[in-house]
């Protein structure tokens, strides 16, 4: 069972840090090596330590997804990106507010 699950359509991968991954004694083996560097927005990067398979049950509904894991600090438990929402069909809600510029 995890809890802080973000959802945020800005990413373009799911992330799965490895704080969380050690909370649920995954074992490393199921990690698989890559070479992939995380953008961040500030043009920041952040190489990821692999990617992992894993299926989640999230409701009633199962998903088989693919993580990056990533060793950051970070205050949530697990990222889905759009690779999850695309996956799940779902529209993730977010509060618009209109700028006027002149």
């Amino acid at each position: 069972m995890v809890t802080r699950v973000l959802v945020d359509n800005g990413y373009s991968v799911n992330i799965f840090p490895l704080s969380t991954l050690n909370k649920l004694k995954v074992d490393y083996e199921r990690i698989y090596k890559n070479s992939i560097c995380i953008r961040e927005f500030d043009g920041g990067g952040k190489d990821s330590v692999g990617d992992i398979v894993l299926e989640l049950t999230i409701g009633p509904v199962e998903f088989t997804m693919e993580f990056q894991v990533l060793d950051v600090a970070v205050s949530y438990n697990l990222l889905l990106g759009r690779p999850w929402i695309h996956v799940a069909k779902a529209i993730p809600s977010t509060l618009h507010q209109v700028v006027k510029f002149e």
